[in-house]
């Protein structure tokens, strides 16, 4: 999930209608401006720069972050040229400045913002006569709501983000498992077939043409494979390794044994089953110095065994990303020293 959108969110599309609803406390400063002793032009003024302030709060959302500083600071004009009027009822205004500071500015401008009208509220502290004081009592919870809703909202933002990397690290993750699995396959019956095309060029030329057109095949299959599993295409072909193994196997004098058929196997595994053949098929070829190898099927996986010189040492990226690839289907993957040789058995649910 690389490259995705953010989850849609409720406040920057429906922020707006919100607001709209919060207008219904700008009637403070409605009802302070009629009660003003003032002439009737000067109310109808006021009022009109009320009806301004609130729909430039609206547009603030609605804007979706583009220009904030406009709409905040067309706000702040609108309602400084109301307070010669209403007096210190124009520290109502201040949770609409402080709830569009917290959401709409950026950081961290929005925080030294929100600092700013929060404290204006104490101004009700004065003890104006006609004014409640602690009036800041109601109007903090309303700002703290504001800064709520914008660290949860970047909190969000942070968890998609690094959500968003995890994704990205283990799809880099699984197509380097996929490649190497195509390749160190690809390459090591490469390998085996051109040995075994120069040690026939002068015994038996005919073999040695036909060795040489197969590796041309392996070639062009391996190019194929790598560049579908690039693309994050390729799945597995039970049928198709199951057919490939006894010929690779061949090439280096081991004969195979399948007990079981494609059809006896989980059909929601045979691609995973298809990848443990293949890189046990691959180890084979390269480690084990067998004789014979016996393929077993089932319901709950699948189990190669050889008669080879045994697992020693640490596990490789092969093998690794085997026991990743099983463990992320649920399974488990055992690796069984046999007498002699090894066992690797894959259980499925």
């Amino acid at each position: 999930m690389t490259d995705e959108q953010l989850p849609a969110n409720p406040w920057e599309k429906w922020g707006w209608a919100f607001a709209s609803i919060w207008l219904v406390f700008l009637v403070y400063p409605v009802l302070a401006v009629l009660d003003a002793d003032v002439p009737a032009v000067v109310k109808a003024l006021c009022l009109l720069c009320i009806v301004g302030f609130a729909v430039a709060n609206v547009l603030g959302y609605a804007s979706h972050g583009r220009r904030p500083w406009l709409f905040l600071g067309l706000m702040v004009a609108l309602g400084l040229a109301t307070a010669p009027v209403i007096g210190i009822e124009a520290i109502s205004y201040t949770p609409y400045l402080a709830i569009l500071s917290a959401l709409e500015l950026p950081a961290p401008a929005w925080k030294w913002a929100v600092a700013f009208w929060v404290a204006l509220p104490l101004l009700s502290l004065l003890g104006v006569d006609g004014f409640p004081p602690y009036l800041f009592l109601m109007f903090w919870p309303v700002m703290l709501g504001g800064v709520i809703l914008r660290v949860f909202g970047e909190r969000e933002q942070v968890a998609h983000e690094a959500k968003s990397q995890y994704a990205m690290v283990a799809e880099r993750e699984r197509v380097a498992r996929d490649v190497h699995d195509v390749l160190g396959h690809s390459l090591t019956a490469l390998s085996v077939k051109a040995e075994l095309a120069a040690r026939l060029i002068d015994v038996d030329p005919q073999r040695a043409k036909a060795e040489l057109e197969s590796i041309q095949d392996t070639a062009r299959q391996a190019l194929a494979e790598v560049r579908a599993t690039v693309g994050g295409l390729r799945a597995g072909n039970l049928e198709a390794e199951l057919a490939a193994a006894p010929r690779v196997l061949a090439d280096i004098g081991v004969s195979t044994t399948v007990t079981g058929e494609v059809a006896d196997t989980d059909p929601r595994h045979r691609a995973l089953l298809a990848w443990v053949l293949r890189e046990s098929v691959t180890n084979v070829v390269r480690h084990a110095r067998a004789r014979s190898v016996v393929i077993e099927l089932g319901p709950h996986g699948i189990a190669v065994t050889d008669d080879g010189a045994g697992c020693a040492g640490a596990e490789g990226n092969g093998l690794r990303g085997m026991r990743e690839r099983v463990a992320g289907a649920g399974g488990t993957l055992d690796i069984v020293p046999t007498t002699p040789g090894t066992r690797i058995q894959v259980a499925l649910p």
